[in-house]
């Protein structure tokens, strides 16, 4: 049956269900990254069932899939309003699934345009469903902040197409995974058999280029720089006593001692280890903290609020080092640049459901985008904030100068506000990704976890047991020279992804205006 023909078809009453059902199965790589199969298997499923759809049916089937792949995949937004937040248990329910079903439309804007311009020639419509399923992810992952949490690339993590990282980046893999899925979709609608055999053919040379990026491996594109013996702590404090004022000395003697015993070349404390501004804190302890790395050979980053409820304040990590006591402050400075909406700042005409909320320190101030690095023997450390790093194309903006570039990053985090859930994994495969992406190691000192050690490779060296208090301690292999990846998004930024999206829908916009086959 042709496209044309299939574009007729009824709507049986059961599809939108099992479109529910299968985005929300969708959301099983990102946490089980080796079911890295299914999510093509599905996403194969989702271009077929679009392909057989009016424009207005596609995007029926696209928003019902994407809507419960996000709920499935970020329903521990929930615990964050609800238990910690103290938003009413339906108000939370209804704000999370209003949120999913809100950057659903995304995905069913661009599978609506698939429908439209679909032509029964697998191997262009497969070029045109990956090209309408990358401008759905830039769009979630860009726009109004952007949310990319659960972007499609991270599901293939440990697939073979992680090869591919250095040089397109998790929205690049994104893309090529959704054309392998879009040829399997797109063969059950051509318009003919001669159009079929072609198709089957580009699949074949699909799968086989997938097994030949397996044997492989990914390409090497950076040198070591040398090592730091590392100390990263993992706090543990429940998220309703992170702010009490009961619990704080308590963090903060923990903190202290930590600090005055760790060995290591550089010690990471978590996001707000330091749970209070500075003139809040002990008498004495501030300074104390200072003078222990002011004079030894090794280095701290710390999580902690910087600034004054007068002045404006930020989510900050601050570098101690004797060097860093040249410094203005007398320490480095690192302040949060991409900001989480409701939890750190207050989108416009919001304050209402902000309000409804009990989450100090909502409204931090925004620091730069491409901070400089803190150097500890000679290794560029670039800090990032906990859901920083779901932004590469942020995270490139300091590649820009080669001779400044990073050599490795350090991620602080407190994915404490979503408790005991899926969250953790899902970050720690976001880690990877980045890791992946600049040939960098990534250092995750967090409050309940994943604390680990992520080397250049992608690959967990150590890590600590989640929701547990401990210390962590290894060694890290810093690493200069730039992906292919590192230099053009510390450029262009996501762009060049945007104009090829952008190209080839509009290459089948012309093609069937002409009535191309």
């Amino acid at each position: 049956m042709s496209a044309a023909a299939t574009a007729r078809v009824g709507r049986p009453a059961f599809e939108l269900p099992l479109a529910a059902l299968a985005g929300a199965c969708y959301s099983l790589p990102f946490v089980y990254p080796d079911a890295w199969a299914l999510s093509i298997g599905l996403v194969a499923l989702l271009a077929w069932r679009c392909g057989t759809r009016t424009a207005g049916g596609a995007a029926l089937v696209a928003w019902a899939f994407g809507t419960a792949w996000l709920a499935a995949g970020t329903w521990w937004l929930y615990v964050s309003m609800h238990r910690y937040g103290g938003l009413p248990a339906p108000l939370a329910v209804l704000a999370v699934f209003a949120l999913c079903a809100f950057l659903s439309l995304y995905l069913a804007a661009a599978l609506a345009l698939y429908a439209r311009l679909v032509r029964g020639a697998p191997l262009a419509d497969a070029t045109l469903f990956a090209a309408c399923w990358l401008l759905a992810e830039l769009a979630r992952g860009i726009l109004l902040t952007g949310f990319p949490w659960v972007a499609s690339g991270y599901a293939q993590i440990d697939s073979p197409l992680a090869a591919l990282a250095p040089w397109v980046g998790v929205y690049g893999i994104g893309f090529v995974a959704a054309l392998l899925a879009g040829l399997g979709g797109a063969l059950p609608l051509a318009a003919s058999r001669r159009a079929a055999q072609r198709g089957g053919v580009a699949l074949g040379v699909g799968l086989v280029a997938l097994a030949a990026l397996a044997l492989a491996g990914p390409a090497r594109f950076t040198q070591p720089s040398g090592t730091l013996d590392v100390t990263l702590l993992q706090t543990n404090v429940p998220q309703e006593d992170k702010f009490s004022l009961r619990h704080v000395p308590r963090a903060l003697a923990w903190l202290a001692e930590r600090l005055a015993r760790a060995e290591g070349d550089l010690v990471v404390a978590p996001e707000t280890a330091i749970p209070v501004l500075r003139d809040q804190l002990p008498p004495g302890y501030w300074e104390a903290l200072k003078e222990r790395f002011e004079t030894s050979a090794q280095s701290a980053l710390v999580g902690l609020p910087l600034g004054s409820y007068e002045r404006g304040y930020t989510n900050s990590a601050a570098g101690l080092s004797r060097e860093a006591q040249h410094l203005p402050g007398n320490f480095y400075r690192y302040d949060k640049y991409h900001l989480v909406p409701f939890g750190e700042f207050i989108p416009l005409g919001f304050r209402w459901f902000v309000d409804l909320m009990q989450i100090p320190l909502g409204d931090f101030d925004r620091g730069p985008l491409a901070a400089p690095s803190f150097i500890v023997h000679g290794e560029r450390v670039a800090p990032n904030i906990c859901y920083e790093d779901l932004f590469g194309e942020e995270l490139a903006a300091r590649f820009a100068d080669p001779g400044l570039a990073p050599t490795m990053f350090a991620n602080l985090s407190n994915i404490g506000w979503f408790g005991d859930t899926i969250a953790v994994a899902q970050h720690l495969h976001i880690s990877r990704m980045r890791a992946l992406e600049f040939e960098r190691p990534m250092l995750r000192a967090t409050n309940t976890g994943a604390t680990a050690i992520v080397d250049h490779t992608g690959r967990v060296r150590h890590a600590l047991q989640p929701y547990t208090e401990g210390v962590l301690e290894g060694r890290v292999e810093g690493r200069s020279g730039l992906t292919p990846f590192a230099r053009w998004a510390s450029r262009a930024s996501l762009w060049p992804l945007a104009a090829l999206a952008l190209a080839l829908v509009a290459i089948a916009w012309t093609k069937r205006r002409a009535g191309e086959p």
